[in-house]
């Protein structure tokens, strides 16, 4: 490219005074240069926040779960062992042992279906992070033979209950007697609640002490270990890893097949956003076309004394290749600029938002997360941008290649 090139690209992107043509036709380069800015923020911010929603919902689902599980078939007698294999992975980091029953907990005349899960308090915190979201009690307060339980939240809310106060539980097992078969009953007295921030384990789970589990569950061993890692990532090879050393038959399961269809959703919603809000770019790269076409049929009598000063026709095409490209440039830069400051504050936007119109974009009672996240990923703003480029750029070659093809005699003819 030569400097000439460059220079008569540039003047052309501006309008002369007094030319309502030409201030028309840089109008138009406006408008396309704000459509390639908005669609490149809009794909910053929604990626971002589509980011920040995966993110989490990782963080929330493994607060309660555990990054790794090894069950019994049906249950494990020697978890002790299963679980000193299990170490012995570099990237396990601790294990705990736990059942898993179903029961039906009544209270106050209400009746509510719940998981029961029996864990160790003491190893339970080294596994999950379920503790950081007591509300009331500790998970210290469950002790063998005391019967306590932790209910989530809306669990307790839907029961009435608080601390102190007391729930029945109804296991699906029941206890044959002459009279036929009896449900189970257990009275457990509540100790405390927790809140994760996700319904499905506010409203539907129930922890108890380990031993008081087996009891209630007439189990002999456990229903498995849960095991956490030092990267989570490192779930997959390191499950297939311990299904492979693990005596007896077990049943190895990573936290991304107990909850791929949450993070499958998040991953196929990030994708169609990403196609649909890609066309706002390639909207804005048509727009470049037609304002390109347009400059071209302008510049007509300049191309032809360009071209019969010597300019190749490959030097006319850089032209308005420069011109229509600058156009995508700006827009370009515009757009991840606003887009970068945008997703790094929407906790503030958001909120603002919401005050100033008086309405909640996502509702407590139905959505998961309540909150709009955000989680701005370097190679998310290199991609957008780089497409957003392309698309700028193929927007001029068309144009630029009918100013190459223009006939100097025929643009002069009338001149």
């Amino acid at each position: 490219m030569s400097p000439y090139e460059l220079a008569v690209g540039l003047r052309y992107t501006r309008a002369r005074k007094g030319s309502g043509r030409n201030t028309f036709i840089s109008f138009i380069s406006l408008i396309s240069m704000a459509g390639v800015a908005l669609g490149v923020a809009a794909l910053i911010v929604v990626l971002s926040v589509m980011n920040g929603f995966q993110q989490e919902l990782r963080s929330r689902i493994l607060s309660v779960a555990s990054h790794i599980e090894v069950r019994g078939a049906p249950q494990l007698l020697d978890w002790p062992r299963v679980a000193a294999i299990a170490m012995q992975e570099p990237q396990v980091k601790a294990a705990a042992p736990y059942v898993l029953g179903q029961a039906l907990l009544t209270a106050n005349g209400v009746n509510r279906g719940a998981i029961v899960r029996g864990i160790d308090p003491a190893r339970e915190d080294t596994v999950a992070d379920i503790g950081r979201h007591m509300r009331a009690g500790s998970l210290a307060d469950l002790r063998p033979g005391e019967f306590g339980i932790v209910l989530g939240g809306e669990l307790a809310r839907s029961l009435g209950v608080m601390p102190g106060d007391s729930v029945v539980a109804i296991t699906p097992q029941g206890t044959i007697t002459p009279a036929g078969t009896l449900p189970r009953l257990k009275s457990f007295r509540v100790v405390g609640m927790f809140e994760v921030g996700m319904y499905e384990f506010d409203s539907g789970l129930a922890l108890v002490d380990l031993a008081d589990a087996q009891r209630l569950y007439r189990q002999d061993g456990v229903t498995g270990v849960r095991l956490k890692l030092a990267d989570l990532f490192a779930a997959p090879s390191v499950a297939r890893d311990l299904a492979r050393k693990l005596p007896g038959e077990v049943e190895v399961r990573d936290w991304t097949q107990n909850h791929a269809n949450f993070f499958r959703a998040v991953q196929i919603e990030k994708r169609v956003m990403f196609i649909i809000l890609t066309l706002i770019v390639a909207v804005a790269a048509f727009n470049i076309v037609s304002a390109q076409v347009m400059v071209v049929t302008d510049k007509q009598a300049d191309i032809a004394i360009l071209r019969t000063l010597g300019a190749f026709p490959s030097s006319i095409m850089t032209i308005f290749v420069v011109q229509g490209a600058l156009i995508g440039i700006i827009g370009t830069a515009l757009g991840v600029v606003a887009g970068i400051l945008l997703a790094q504050n929407i906790d503030v936007v958001v909120p603002f938002i919401e005050r100033t119109l008086n309405v909640q974009f996502l509702d407590k009672s139905v959505y998961y997360i309540s909150d709009l996240p955000s989680d701005l990923q370097r190679g998310d703003v290199v991609t957008i941008a780089a497409i957003a480029l392309a698309l700028a750029l193929a927007a001029t070659l068309y144009p630029a290649w009918k100013a190459a093809r223009v006939n100097p005699a025929e643009a002069l003819r009338y001149e």
